[in-house]
């Protein structure tokens, strides 16, 4: 998004847009995983065989919220830096490489089901690195899963589900402020445009994951990322 702004030359795109792409992107999870959460949410409250994973979920958003809200000033300033996104993305391109590789060490790599507290908040953690521009949130809990022997389906499916919470928080913080209704109003066509084209790419992009990843590696992202490392840092150079 970042990137995409800098091309663009736009120089900022306001809260209107951002809850339009959080809501968007919300309601493509709500609409995929509704059968999960519907039968997590009532865990919370009746024990059954989702209760552990509910709380879980719970547990692993934490990291997120806490270092979002620490952090956030840093994140809306100085973390915004193509250079800085640049690193990133081949940095951790390494990162989910290296991840492929120490998962082969696991046998049987464990399902949803067998997630456990340790590993929860490790993926918890490695969302909350996803406020620095270049580190994509998905990518991180997922690579944090293979690290913790779940396999690709479950730590994708675990990373979606984790996205759900915070994500909402984040469009319930704009929404609170005394002018959210408003602005939205005022600019209704943006905030109709901006949800329909994340929600349009959200639910694509989640079945695409959860499809690819059973049957391959995180290798052909790691190699997009590094691809698109070296192009902003040659446009960079070049300007």
């Amino acid at each position: 998004m970042l990137l995409t702004q800098k091309a663009l030359g736009v120089s900022g795109t306001g809260f209107t847009f951002d809850v339009a792409l959080h809501l968007g992107t919300l309601i493509a999870l709500l609409i995929f995983f509704n059968r999960d959460l519907a039968l997590l949410i009532r865990a919370i409250f009746v024990k059954s065989k989702q209760t552990k994973l509910a709380w879980l979920l719970i547990f692993a958003t934490i990291p997120a919220a806490v270092i979002g809200y620490l952090l956030e000033n840093a994140a809306e300033s100085r973390f915004r830096s193509s250079t800085l996104v640049s690193i990133n993305l081949a940095a951790f391109a390494v990162i989910m490489l290296l991840a492929e590789r120490y998962a082969k060490r696991y046998k049987n790599p464990r399902k949803l089901e067998g997630v456990t507290r340790k590993e929860a908040m490790v993926m918890g953690f490695a969302q909350a690195a996803a406020i620095v521009p270049g580190v994509s949130r998905s990518g991180a809990t997922i690579t944090a899963g293979l690290f913790s022997g779940l396999d690709r389906v479950a730590a994708t499916r675990f990373s979606f589900l984790l996205g759900i919470p915070i994500t909402a928080g984040a469009v319930l913080k704009v929404l609170v402020k005394d002018s959210a209704f408003s602005q939205i109003h005022d600019e209704a066509g943006i905030f109709i445009t901006g949800v329909l084209a994340a929600f349009i790419t959200g639910m694509f992009a989640i079945k695409f994951m959860l499809s690819y990843l059973a049957k391959h590696s995180l290798a052909i992202f790691a190699y997009y990322r590094m691809g698109l490392a070296a192009l902003v840092l040659v446009v960079l150079v070049l300007r």
